[in-house]
């Protein structure tokens, strides 16, 4: 196993074990991430993103990412709330944009609040202030979040707008993370939903990176077969590909840590340090 290969993967996964679909209460999910911390996979596991409005009732040194679903106009209760009893580091805030705000109000907020040492996160909407939203990230400290699902089918980006977002990332030389649909590692269907997977999309950055067109990112995130899959990911690792669409696809958060590493074990992208060679 390449240290290359394993390296790519290294702080994907921010557990999000809080919200939907998985939705464990925050006193079972709080001691399960201290629990994935101290596992052989613990390279692989981010920060514990967690609801602002809750994050009161973090008792344990975690590094946090926190999430404002209504905008940032709760940003200063939240960080002040936050510095009489911080309950750990706080490494992220991630900030959506209702109709309502406006992209410059988001980042004139978070200029003014966010602490040192803490990455800002917009949400770009599924709508036509997509463009307009990138551009406003592009060239400041600020990240961009990507919603690749949901519970119901329409929440799902297909192939086409999702590979949109990350060229248009991507060429914007703009980070960004992903959030909710990302359970699996190569693309499949469960039930009426169509779910990307987080290979495919390591896979379609990369291509990016590399002068890929909207049309080639789509076809790979478009692609079901595991091994085929597994395959490229060996070989873009191997030139430094992967590596190199980290610096652009930071993480993603999954209600279930253990089922992406599940994953990459069964497709020999990762070992369990137990495992030996026949």
């Amino acid at each position: 196993m390449s240290t290359e290969l394993e390296g790519a993967f290294h702080g994907l996964f921010d557990d999000a074990a809080v919200f939907p679909p998985g939705d464990l209460p925050l006193l079972q999910a709080v001691p399960a991430h201290q629990g994935h911390r101290s596992a052989w996979y613990a390279p692989f596991v981010g920060s514990f993103v967690c609801p602002a409005d809750r994050s009161g009732e973090v008792d344990a040194p975690l590094e946090l990412s926190l999430t404002l679903p209504q905008g940032p106009c709760g940003l200063p209760e939240v960080l002040h709330a936050w510095q009489q009893r911080p309950p750990g580091r706080l490494v992220a805030v991630e900030v959506a944009l209702p109709p309502s705000v406006l992209v410059a109000e988001a980042l004139a907020a978070l200029d003014a609040q966010l602490p040192d040492g803490a990455t800002g996160y917009v949400e770009v909407p599924r709508d036509e202030r997509r463009s307009a939203v990138l551009d406003a990230l592009a060239g400041t400290r600020y990240r961009a979040k990507f919603r690749t699902g949901g519970l119901v089918p329409q929440a799902h980006p297909d192939e086409a707008e999702l590979a949109h977002s990350v060229l248009a990332a991507v060429r914007r030389e703009l980070p960004f993370k992903c959030t909710a649909g990302l359970h699996h590692a190569v693309r499949h269907t469960d039930g009426t939903l169509e779910q990307h997977g987080f290979l495919n999309l390591l896979l379609a950055t990369a291509a990016a990176l590399h002068g890929g067109q909207e049309a080639e990112l789509a076809a790979i995130l478009a692609q079901r077969e595991p091994r085929e899959v597994a395959r490229q990911v060996v070989a873009a690792a191997e030139d430094g590909r992967l590596a190199h669409a980290r610096t652009r696809f930071l993480s993603f958060g999954t209600c279930s840590i253990t089922d992406p590493i599940t994953d990459l074990t069964a497709l020999a992208l990762v070992r369990h340090p137990q495992e030996t060679d026949a």
